[in-house]
């Protein structure tokens, strides 16, 4: 049996910080980054690729924010799922492209992944993780005034509500002219909900592209039941 190797892929290492983030740009350090890898798969390695998805969640929620006058915005679990699509994609085709340069016929596929926290979890009353863009302390009142976002609110159960839907922004800079950012839940993850359907693909011989991002996190309900949340897995 093939030894199993995990790669980690950053989210900016696929859009890099100088650059505009064009899909050509993307798919550009894709390839550099599939090259290595394919070195390993050429070794006879069992490859799970995951990756990082920072940059293109921020861009995807300022896209988000700006056509929602002309088309619903996502929330924040479906922006997340909506970047592994779009990163899997990535690395799924250019991986398929390399393997046929080789003349192998490997399987490639990109699992969009959820993970499963607790409802309890400590980060949901004081949201830690920044998301999107900053804000001066005018347009972070102004999104309070329009949108309902609540501005540093203290930890507890105080605006729960709004904490678990992502509706806080918080001061993350002491000085600047943009010290504030919108920030969400960042809960510790519990289990993998495609667990079993990722080992399966992996033991069949299949490249796996799973938890970019960390996963889109999601509460267990009573019966099995998987809810999205607006957070981040780190």
């Amino acid at each position: 049996m093939n030894k199993t190797i995990v790669v980690a892929l950053g989210g900016n290492a696929i859009k890099q910080a100088h650059e505009k983030g064009t899909s050509e740009e993307q798919f550009k350090n894709v390839n550099i980054a599939c090259k290595a890898i394919m070195n390993l798969i050429k070794e006879g390695y069992e490859v799970v690729i995951t990756h990082g998805n920072g940059p293109q969640s921020g861009n995807l929620m300022v896209q988000q924010e700006a056509a929602k006058d002309k088309v619903p915005a996502m929330p924040m679990d479906v922006v997340g799922a909506m970047t592994q699509g779009q990163i899997g994609y990535m690395i799924q085709q250019t991986l398929q492209n390399l393997i046929a340069l080789e003349g192998k016929e490997i399987p490639v596929a990109t699992v969009v992944t959820q993970v499963v926290v607790s409802k309890d979890d400590p980060d949901f009353e004081d949201p830690s993780k920044p998301v999107g863009n900053f804000f001066t302390k005018e347009e972070a009142e102004a999104l309070a005034a329009r949108d309902g976002y609540v501005i540093n609110p203290p930890p507890g159960k105080e605006y729960l509500e709004k904490k678990m839907a992502g509706y806080v922004i918080k001061k993350v800079k002491p000085t600047g002219d943009r010290p504030f950012r919108r920030v969400v839940p960042s809960p510790d993850p519990i289990r993998v909900a495609e667990a079993k359907a990722i080992k399966a693909l992996v033991d069949a011989g299949t490249v796996v592209i799973a938890s970019g991002g960390g996963g889109v996190p999601v509460m267990e309900k009573d019966g099995g039941i998987l809810a999205g949340l607006d957070g981040v897995i780190d």
